[in-house]
């Protein structure tokens, strides 16, 4: 005979169900509440001005670079593996931690963690102002500054290829400075954070062609394909489907995005560049050049070439992409984590 539920032990009695889930749903809020505190101080700061994390990782990765370099893959991709696993269980220690000390230290760690890897107010603001000075006609000052945001070669550039170069800057990193870290933080909390920056990061560093990378780099460069793969396209569609908000039109940016994102050598490059093409009406795509290599990309819109004011039209648009990110990472951050505990 089962005793009544008034002599059923503690453990085994209704009411204390609810409260043995608080604690997973708690983490889920706290997770999310974290990548919304995160983003709002990467509005008002930007990027840490000294002691950046990012800048540290990638001294450290320099000099594992100087120790391992050979032109095979597997030293590359012994590197790549290592420095990303690193990265991930430092933000698994730091969670964990800040877990077990309550919901509000670890939305305080997340939101730290995401204004180290969050890069879209410095973005905009670097963009704007090559924007600045192509409306003031200082072509120097737009060379100067298009380092910032993109390797092509710049002294030979006009106005029109500077402004193309800054609206395909702003639409490639929308996506990898921006809504990817939000997706991967949703996912897998601090260690889904540190570990995509450490990911984008290296292929930055030697994931792209050339003599010295062409093999060593490659681990990190498919690694980085990979980790953006949804992220890009999240990002495409959401810039596709905001187009009225910058004047544009959804189905024609959709149009665009269907037809011109393949026309891209990078696999996810193309489709978010597309998209803000057609969003912005514009055309992008064609000749870039690259410490003196020239590479020849497909063309991507129907519109004519970018002008000055562009610039300030496509900022506005990866703004308005990663607020709509930031939403989408807090919810599913709170219904992912809100199932299992930390």
């Amino acid at each position: 005979m089962l005793p009544s539920p008034r002599e059923r032990p503690r453990s085994l009695a209704g009411p204390a169900a609810p409260r043995a889930r608080r604690g997973p749903r708690a983490a889920g809020a706290a997770l999310g509440t974290g990548l919304l505190l995160g983003t709002a101080l990467d509005m008002a700061l930007g990027d840490p001005r000294r002691g950046h994390p990012v800048a540290l990782f990638g001294a450290l990765a320099t000099r594992a670079e100087r120790l391992l370099w050979a032109d095979r893959r597997a030293p590359g991709a012994a590197l790549t593996t290592g420095a990303v696993t690193a990265a991930a269980l430092a933000g698994l220690a730091v969670q964990r931690a800040a877990a077990r000390r309550g919901p509000a230290p670890l939305a305080a760690a997340t939101a730290l963690a995401a204004w180290t890897v969050l890069g879209g107010t410095s973005l905009g603001r670097e963009a704007l102002a090559v924007g600045r000075a192509l409306e003031a006609g200082d072509l120097a000052a737009a060379r100067a500054r298009l380092p910032a945001l993109c390797g092509r070669d710049p002294e030979e550039l006009d106005a029109a290829g500077l402004a193309r170069a800054t609206v395909e800057s702003v639409a490639e990193n929308t996506s990898d400075a921006v809504v990817a870290p939000l997706l991967w933080g949703a996912a897998l909390g601090l260690p889904g954070l540190l570990g995509y920056r450490a990911v984008n990061t290296l292929d930055a560093m030697i994931g792209h062609h050339s003599p010295r990378y062409e093999r060593f780099g490659w681990a990190a460069a498919r690694l980085d394909d990979a980790a953006n793969l949804i992220p890009a396209r999240v990002t495409a569609v959401a810039a596709a489907l905001l187009a009225p908000a910058v004047g544009g039109s959804a189905r024609r940016a959709l149009r665009t995005l269907r037809r011109d994102g393949r026309k891209h050598p990078s696999p996810n490059a193309g489709c978010v560049e597309a998209a803000f093409a057609g969003s912005l009406a514009i055309r992008l795509g064609g000749t870039n050049v690259y410490q003196g290599a020239v590479q020849r990309r497909g063309l991507l819109g129907d519109g004519g070439p970018p002008a000055a004011p562009d610039v300030a039209r496509a900022v506005r648009l990866s703004r308005l992409v990663g607020a709509v990110a930031v939403i989408v990472a807090a919810l599913t951050a709170h219904a992912a984590h809100g199932r299992r505990t930390m």
